[in-house]
């Protein structure tokens, strides 16, 4: 195999991201904006793989010399297997039928890594009516004089300039961003209120692109302690962003994690001895209202899972909240997920659910955040905070967190600054806002009010301001709907029971 020639110096941030971005920008034209991430990333990591087998295979050779053998190399050297003909410069000296090349060197990358299963997606490289090969020809070209390897750039550097494209890519496809990106700002924020410790056991049941994950690994190392320790967990889906998020951890350094591709509500991955797995921290920004998500299923739920009721066949977000909640360890198990506010409010099974959860002293906090943060949606969204055993001053109490004011205007999304989330955090940490600015307001509330409000825990009953009176508009719409829907059902109801007493409607 032959090493590509690159200069000696180390890149820089800046650097790798327009390199990176001048990447996506080979693509434009043939390839939607939204499948832009389908055909970097491969490419990228395969780059990657290569650079690091040139790094490992130097390393051998001044190490043993003549006496290397393939055996020692890769038993001490290689974390991946790259078969002959299938490394980076064989691609790229390709002249012609540069796709099916390609195509060849992944799979078989593929096969003699097990651990790599999916990690490079599902895109047709050879189909040149997809991307045809001048513009397969000018990505590859791109990130040729780049050097991948940790000479000349940091695992960090790497996995923030990675992330760069993910937010890059985010606000290139739109609404599509949700189904994998997350804001850092939002992770950053829930990852700091669960606090992962060394040696916990962590699942994200959505783990998108991975951003979760990596975050917890952050905290940990941020806080003194062995990341290493961390046992790392993730489901997903979709093909494309499962492979996504694979790659993400690679980049970032870690090799230590299970993530598994499937259908968690009819498939969850995680089990042992017919029940789910229990976990410390259990973090998710799943996909909102998600319709036909499985809950026939669910009415005899070999899982566990239905811990008060079946949620609605048209709306998912009780079944996520309920897949994480009983996915807890005993005693030390926290959740924490990302919700739209209808959530807090809507009646029906819903309504039901919600009753019986906080009847459970299981959720401890309710976290509003401030509009526009998202690209898959401009609604207001929360965070809910759930502990199996909460602290002592907050048994039989839910803390609400009107946090809505504390973010940046941007151009397409707003956003949160670390001064927003340090504040946000303390906040909810301490039960007070402590800068006492007026940009957070808080209520520890007994849950005998809540009860009197019918469970209802839509952030504007318990704290009135003008944002959240934005909120009450759209409870009392949901209630208004629920209402209509309730009379319309006595109506079939009554329609039913005329014509069956002869009375023609």
């Amino acid at each position: 195999m032959t090493t590509a020639t690159s200069s000696s110096a180390r890149l820089t941030q800046a650097e790798l991201e327009r390199t990176l971005w001048a990447a996506a920008n080979a693509l434009r034209g043939p390839v939607d904006a939204g499948d832009f991430k389908a055909y970097v990333f491969p490419v990228m990591f395969f780059k990657w793989v290569s650079d690091n087998w040139d790094y490992r295979h130097a390393e051998a050779l001044a190490d043993w010399g003549a006496e290397l053998t393939p055996e020692i190399e890769y038993a001490d050297y290689q974390p991946f297997v790259v078969p002959k003909g299938c490394h980076w410069a064989d691609v790229h000296g390709t002249a012609v039928n540069v796709g099916s090349k390609l195509a060849n060197a992944l799979d078989r990358i593929q096969e003699a890594n097990r651990d790599l299963a999916g990690v490079f997606g599902d895109v047709q490289w050879a189909n040149t009516d997809r991307i045809p090969e001048s513009a397969l020809t000018a990505l590859l070209d791109v990130f040729h004089p780049l050097r991948l390897d940790p000479d000349h750039v940091s695992g960090d550097l790497l996995g923030n300039a990675y992330e760069y494209l993910l937010r890059e890519f985010a606000e290139a496809s739109g609404k599509k961003a949700g189904e994998f990106f997350t804001p850092r700002h939002v992770v950053h924020l829930l990852v700091k209120i669960l606090e992962p410790l060394p040696g916990d056991e962590v699942v994200d049941p959505a783990c998108g692109s991975g951003g979760m994950l990596v975050e917890t690994v952050n905290a940990v190392r941020a806080a003194g302690g062995n990341p290493d320790s961390l046992r790392l967990h993730g489901q997903e889906i979709n093909l494309t962003t499962s492979a996504i998020a694979k790659m993400n951890l690679y980049l970032h350094g870690l090799e230590d994690f299970e993530l598994r591709r499937g259908d968690t509500f009819r498939d969850p991955k995680f089990t042992e001895r017919g029940r789910l797995q229990k976990f410390d921290v259990v973090i998710a920004n799943p996909p909102f209202s998600l319709q036909n998500w499985g809950a026939a299923a669910w009415a005899n739920d070999p899982w566990g899972r239905v811990l008060c009721a079946v949620p609605p066949a048209k709306n998912g977000d009780y079944a996520w909240i309920q897949h994480m909640v009983a996915s807890m360890k005993e005693t030390t198990g926290r959740v924490g997920v990302v919700m739209p506010h209808g959530v807090l409010f809507r009646g029906g099974k819903e309504g039901e659910i919600r009753q019986c959860l906080l009847e459970k002293d299981l959720l401890e906090a309710v976290i509003g955040l401030p509009n526009n943060l998202f690209y898959s949606t401009s609604i207001p969204v929360c965070l809910l905070i759930w502990r199996k055993t909460k602290p002592v001053g907050r048994q039989g109490r839910v803390l609400f967190v009107d946090a809505s004011k504390r973010f940046t205007p941007g151009k397409n999304q707003n956003a949160m600054s670390e001064a927003d989330v340090e504040a946000i955090h303390a906040a909810y940490a301490r039960g007070e806002d402590i800068d006492g600015d007026g940009g957070l307001n808080l209520r520890l509330v007994d849950m005998d009010e809540i009860a009197s409000n019918g469970y209802d825990l839509n952030i504007g009953r318990y704290i009135q301001t003008a944002a959240t009176a934005e909120v009450d508009v759209e409870a009392a719409l949901a209630a208004y709907q629920d209402a209509r829907e309730a009379l319309r059902a006595a109506e079939r109801i009554l329609d039913t029971k005329l014509k069956a007493a002869g009375f023609d409607a």
